[in-house]
């Protein structure tokens, strides 16, 4: 079986000890090699030369690269910016030769990474992207109960309506269904798409950007034989009888998505990038420097994450 490359992120978070914790509880069930600078990881490990070349009833399994900086919980070296940075560079690299089945990324800090190392990607999704060679993805939360994708992302809430285009909403329409049928196994995957304005516009009387361009958007899409609907109000798209009739939601911005998703599963959320030419996740939290090093980050997200990235890559049959 080919391994999920899962990298280290940011080391002074919690990403290291989630990683210990989760290879043993699924580590043998869905099996990933940790790549990181082995002396940041307090555990026991394996280090390994390739991902393919470790022992799955041994410890967790380490695929080493070299760090500038000590690992000290709570506190970001800067000097370890580079090799955060290399660190998701290698994994693209491996997922994308196949050697490994599917890149699962711990959190980063985006700060430590633009002071260390003149990081200038809005964050993880943005920079696999550019990795990938791609000028559109689209991210996705993910939990058991609910499938949501926010239209417009990390941008102000004042900048929505400009950011928010025909052409992007189609664009993340298009995206998303060949996503849920590629690597969810979905064959007609059903959308349904949030207004922009409080109660969809309410005919025009709270907006008018679903009457004029949303809507008959979505007509054209379903005459091409999308499966859409909308654009609904947001306020009642997430209740669980609403939930039972699509299999993702398109959110017009960033709170309007993760709110419900957030609420509905805090701890077991993924971050999935969709158009990728390969499956990443990622946990669905950052790196909690509060509590880092105390034994009591909650592995559930990262645990999701993995196990979602072996069943998407089971349906591209990676594995």
């Amino acid at each position: 079986m080919t391994p999920i490359c899962l990298t280290c992120g940011e080391p002074a978070g919690i990403g290291l000890e989630i990683a210990q914790n989760a290879w043993d509880m699924q580590g043998r069930e869905t099996p990933f090699v940790l790549l990181a600078d082995p002396c940041h990881v307090a555990g026991p490990i394996q280090v390994v030369e390739t991902l393919d070349a470790y022992d799955p009833q041994g410890p967790l399994p380490v695929l080493a690269h070299g760090f500038a900086g000590d690992a000290v919980p709570g506190i970001p070296d800067p000097r370890n910016a580079r090799g955060v940075i290399e660190v998701i560079e290698r994994g693209v690299a491996l997922v994308k030769s196949g050697a490994a089945s599917a890149l699962c990324t711990l959190p980063i800090h985006k700060k430590a990474l633009k002071d260390g190392a003149g990081f200038k990607h809005p964050g993880h999704t943005e920079f696999l992207a550019a990795l990938d060679g791609k000028s559109r993805v689209v991210m996705m939360l993910a939990c058991p109960e609910l499938r949501v994708v926010p239209a417009t992302i990390h941008i102000a809430l004042s900048e929505v309506t400009t950011e928010l285009t025909p052409e992007l909403l189609t664009e993340t329409l298009r995206i998303t269904a060949a996503a849920l049928r590629r690597d969810f196994g979905i064959p007609s995957p059903r959308l349904s798409v949030c207004g922009l304005n409080p109660h969809a516009g309410e005919g025009g009387a709270m907006g008018r950007e679903e009457l004029d361009w949303i809507a008959p958007l979505l007509t054209n899409l379903k005459q091409e034989g999308l499966q859409v609907t909308g654009p609904w109000p947001a306020d009642t798209m997430f209740h669980a009888a609403a939930r039972e009739n699509y299999d993702a939601a398109i959110a017009m911005y960033h709170d309007q998505a993760l709110i419900p998703i957030k609420t509905i599963d805090f701890a077991g959320g993924v971050n999935v990038t969709l158009g990728l030419d390969f499956i990443r996740t990622s946990p669905d939290h950052g790196t909690a420097f509060d509590i880092a090093g105390t034994a009591k980050a909650d592995p559930s997200s990262t645990l999701a994450a993995i196990r979602l990235a072996w069943d998407m890559a089971a349906n591209r049959g990676a594995i």
